[in-house]
This record gives structure tokens, sequence and C-alpha cells, in this order.
């Protein structure tokens, strides 16, 4: 059975107290931290518990579960892509969504923007970025990124916000934790040199989650991902 909201009111709370805290130790302001609730395979009323407590947005992995999902919710929200995109759900999920975070090829951005020009928009975008390097992992290759973010800036119905990565999972918690911190500061690095080379600020690192955002928000993520401990385990 799906939680209340109660429940996830207090759970809410207590990952948000500790991503404050982890942004202390880091030595940076939490508010430079923002959480996105993860939503994908939850029900409808997921989304409305994000609304209710004030948060603005919400993470789907996939864009026809999206489509549905979001004809149910009334409320005000901003629906974010975080799960893999096939070019040809281009334009459903420039239509659908508010933001993309899994852009990770020439072909993608090619596609999105055409889409966001026939809807007369500028799509929001972070490029995924296999920072981790990791085969089982989607993203373009880091040394990719420049050629990638290139591209990308040349569309003038899309608008880059950042960058996206998904950390390595390892045999060992140990070791998972050693992968999260090179990939997180891997992607950090990555940005830090492309926002130099652009003069284009390149703000949000979409890095961290449920199990890992602690050591994300370390290294410099803006946003993190987390449904798990938000909504429990998916069916």
């Amino acid at each position: 059975m799906f939680i209340d909201f109660e429940t996830f009111r207090d759970r809410a709370d207590k990952l948000r107290a500790l991503m404050a805290d982890a942004a202390r130790a880091a030595r940076r302001d939490p508010a430079e931290v923002v959480l996105l609730p993860v939503t994908k395979t939850h029900p409808p009323a997921a989304a409305e518990y994000v609304a209710r407590y004030g948060l603005a947005a919400v993470g789907e992995n996939r864009v026809q579960e999206t489509v549905e999902k979001r004809a149910q919710v009334a409320a005000a929200l901003r629906w974010e892509l975080i799960g893999h995109l096939q070019s040809n759900k281009a334009k459903l999920a420039a239509q659908h969504f508010d933001r993309v975070q899994s852009v990770d090829s020439e072909k993608l951005i090619n596609h999105l923007d055409r889409a966001a020009g026939e809807l007369g928009r500028v799509l929001p975008i972070l490029l995924q970025i296999n920072a981790g390097n990791d085969p089982a992992k989607f993203g373009a290759e880091p040394a990719d990124a420049p050629r990638l973010l290139d591209a990308a800036l040349a569309k003038k119905n899309l608008h880059v916000d950042g960058f996206m990565t998904i950390a390595p999972l390892s045999a060992t918690s140990e070791e998972t934790a050693e992968h999260a911190r090179r990939t997180f500061a891997n992607l950090r690095t990555i940005r830090d040199d492309l926002a130099a080379r652009t003069g284009l600020p390149l703000r949000e690192l979409s890095m961290g989650m449920s199990g890992d955002f602690a050591l994300a928000i370390a290294a410099g993520s803006t946003l993190v991902r987390v449904g798990t401990a938000l909504f429990g385990t998916r069916e």
C-alpha cells in the first residue's frame, strides 16, 4: 500500500535535514542544493504530495508513464525527465517535460531542438555524462562532453542548464562510495572546465541519489534525485 502524506512529509523533512548537514560539512550554503523527488512507478498521489509539501518539481523516468500521470495531477509542478530518452520519443518529451536531464548524444540534441522549435518553446536540458565510465550506464563519454556541449549551444530552441550523471554500483559499499566520489568529482571538473571555456555558468550539477547524495553534495551537486528514501521501494 502506498504511503500517506504524513509519512512522506516526515521522510522529506529528515532527508532535507541530512542534505543541509552535508552541505554545511562541505562549507556550502544548503540553499544551493535542491531535492528532486523521483516519482517514477509511483501513483499520481506521489506528485501531489510533492506539491503539497512545497517542492517545485518531480523526476520521472519514462515518457509515456509521465504523459498519463501528469494528466491526473492537478497541482502545478515542473516535470523533469531523468531516464534514458530514445530519439523517437523526443517530440513527446518536448511536449510533456519542463526539462530533460538525460541528453547524451548529438542525434538526441537535433531531435529535441526540432521538436521544441515546432512547439515554439526553448527547452531546458542537462547533458548526461557517464562520468564514472560505467558500461552499464547511459551518458556521453567524458571526452565527448565538449563536443556535445558545443552541439547543444548551437541550437536556438535548447538551453543548457548544466550536467547530470549517475554513479556506478560496485560489489561492496566501500567500493561503491569510492567510485561515487570519483564520478562526482569528475563531473564537477568537466563542468568547471567547460564553464571556463565558454564563459557560461552551466550551474546545474544533477548528481546523487538515495544512497550517495552526501558524497554528491560534497562534490558540488546542486540537484539530488531521490525516490526510494521518500516513497519507499518501488513495486
